[in-house]
């Protein structure tokens, strides 16, 4: 039988063998949004350094229970406006706890939460000459996708619906010519609701995607974690199956040849 051999995800020049992002907000605590990340088998987390306490000694804090050691952390800009925002956010990130790959999201207004992709192509310059490695939440246009990616960013992460909507892939076909464009892991992020929203993600081929709300707002997270990490595993072999041609008609699954005669 023909086996087709998947490859690690490489972003930033780093490897990993999970296709899933998980976030760490949203979630009723800490410990539960640890077990979903063990359920979800996810190599890395995204954090959102103005919303999430990683020094405060008198609250609980994020690192008590999952490990930066043993995840790999994402800092966010989640909560800017502007890129002189998102900046000083991620030069704070970098201090903190040296991490150089993150996630730029400079936000329009707070009702849509629409990247205001001026702001984001402006702050993916000044990062990428500071030496960051960004991964870019952006809008679904192929067009300034490739300026991102002609900035020097690491990573395209554009939206499948609004951030925290659940309303899935809204426009599979910008998604796809964004795949097709790049030279970069796309990484579907914002919308998905459910794992077979992240499962046609991977079919439509895309390199990974991110799930927060998804998760974090089942009534059940552990288990929609696991639902996800399945899903983005069925997605990627779909997507590598190569899936049959699309056909007008019908098409007789059984042979025509030798067939019992009626009369």
């Amino acid at each position: 039988m023909e086996r087709i051999s998947d490859i690690k995800i490489n972003i930033a020049k780093k490897e990993f063998s999970s296709r899933l992002i998980i976030g760490t907000g949203k979630f009723e605590n800490y410990e539960l949004n640890k077990l979903a990340l063990e359920a979800s088998e996810a190599e890395i987390v995204t954090v959102a350094i103005r919303r999430v306490n990683l020094t405060d000694k008198s609250l609980p804090k994020l690192t008590d229970f999952i490990s930066p050691k043993k995840y790999t952390f994402l800092p966010n800009t989640a909560g800017c406006f502007n890129a002189n925002e998102a900046v000083r956010t991620l030069r704070l990130a970098k201090d903190l706890g040296g991490w150089n790959m993150v996630k730029l999201e400079v936000l329009s207004d707070e009702k849509t939460l629409y990247p205001n992709m001026i702001e984001t192509i402006n702050a993916s310059e000044k990062l990428v000459e500071d030496g960051f490695k960004v991964l870019a939440y952006c809008n679904d246009d192929p067009v300034l996708c490739k300026i991102l990616e002609e900035t020097g960013c690491s990573a395209i992460m554009p939206l499948g619906s609004p951030i925290g909507s659940g309303l899935g892939i809204l426009n599979p076909l910008n998604i796809k010519l964004i795949i097709e464009q790049s030279n970069l892991p796309v990484i579907l992020d914002a919308g998905l609701g459910t794992a077979s929203d992240a499962s046609f993600a991977m079919e439509l081929g895309c390199d990974a995607v991110l799930a927060n709300s998804a998760i974090a707002e089942a009534k059940y997270p552990i288990l929609m974690a696991e639902s996800f990490k399945n899903a983005v595993i069925a997605g990627r072999q779909s997507f590598l199956a190569k899936r049959m041609k699309k056909k007008v008609y019908a098409s007789s699954s059984s042979p025509l040849q030798n067939l019992i005669s009626r009369s």
